[in-house]
């Protein structure tokens, strides 16, 4: 089960989990109100059959998936990507991850601006809404196995911060005023 908590604000070490003092761990209703992340439990052994996902894919119409293994053996340029992956950006599309192997942390700003740590491990399956700024490190394992999703030909553009211009951005920042709610289709 994924954990999340409110980070302090050292950059010094991406892979270190970085809690205050005492740590604030947020619940997964606290995390999708806060943030808008959506956090689901798939059978990762057996993902190709499982209900959720299934259920999900057919509803938000991920039409396109493909894998990610990020560890030093098998990521081209490692310390360039990890650093390319830990910049503070956003997209315009949902980012949908689903954790077959490994572990990492997607950090991402809540409504204060503060950065929420999510810790994933296999089986996890995280929504980033459009319009948040994120990013994500590997944890201490420097391993990570991940199954993506994508509506259509993935259109695969970070936009560093400040990017609060964006359309993306300020549909973003109305759905937080306005409280969250689960997408239905």
């Amino acid at each position: 089960m994924v954990r999340a908590w409110i980070m302090d604000e050292l950059d010094t070490d991406q892979r270190l989990e970085h809690f205050t003092d005492p740590p604030q761990f947020l619940s997964l209703s606290e995390l999708f109100a806060a943030t808008g992340v959506e956090y689901f439990k798939v059978d990762h052994d057996n993902y190709k059959s499982d209900t959720v996902l299934k259920q999900l894919k057919e509803s938000r119409g991920y039409s396109y998936e493909d894998e990610i293994i990020c560890s030093k053996e098998c990521l081209q340029n490692y310390e360039d990507k990890l650093k390319h992956f830990f910049t503070e950006h956003l997209h315009t599309d949902e980012e949908i991850r689903l954790v077959l192997e490994g572990s990492g942390y997607f950090d991402v700003r809540n409504s204060d601006d503060q950065w929420v740590r999510i810790e994933v491990v296999p089986g996890d399956l995280i929504i980033i809404p459009s319009g948040i700024y994120h990013r994500f490190t590997l944890d201490s394992n420097n391993f990570i196995k991940a199954k993506r999703y994508f509506v259509g030909v993935p259109v695969w553009e970070p936009h560093n911060r400040p990017a609060d211009d964006m359309e993306c951005r300020q549909e973003y920042v109305r759905r937080l005023q306005q409280g969250f709610k689960v997408a239905t289709n």
